[in-house]
């Protein structure tokens, strides 16, 4: 089984000062798998980091991470059976009274699309989504 690396795993290594390529052999390594992705809802998050820096030293270090990142790994794009089923999703888990947000229904119905399990500090969240393999550092 495959991984995705979702953005609360990356953060935390960007702001170690971890390298990209170091990080994904490291999961990899942890986890025993052989293959890591990302959801596009991931790069996303980290742009949006990279704006929201609190100084351009900061900002320039979060963008070249995420260029090292998106040169190290393959992105899954959102595609029509992704979005059905993270819809899907959305509307069970609502009628149990269950919110999660878009990204992270995104990133699970993409995890789920392909058969990968996540990888996540953000366990609370992904681990309402059923039959997501949740997994935490």
């Amino acid at each position: 089984m495959g991984i995705v690396l979702e953005s609360t795993v990356l953060i935390a290594a960007e702001r170690a000062g971890q390298n990209p390529r170091g990080v994904i052999e490291n999961m990899l390594a942890r986890m025993g798998d052989t293959e890591a992705t990302l959801s596009v809802i991931t790069v996303v998050e980290l742009a949006h980091g990279i704006q929201r820096a609190n100084s351009a030293a900061r900002q320039v270090a979060r963008e070249r991470f995420l260029n090292e990142l998106l040169n190290e790994i393959s992105v899954e794009p959102v595609t029509i059976p992704i979005a059905l089923r993270a819809g899907k999703l959305d509307g069970n888990l609502e009628d149990k009274g269950v919110r999660i947000a878009l990204g992270d229904l995104l990133i699970g119905a993409t995890a789920l699309e392909i058969g990968y399990s996540v990888v996540t500090n953000n366990v609370r969240h992904f681990q309402m989504i059923p039959d997501l393999v949740v997994r935490h550092l």
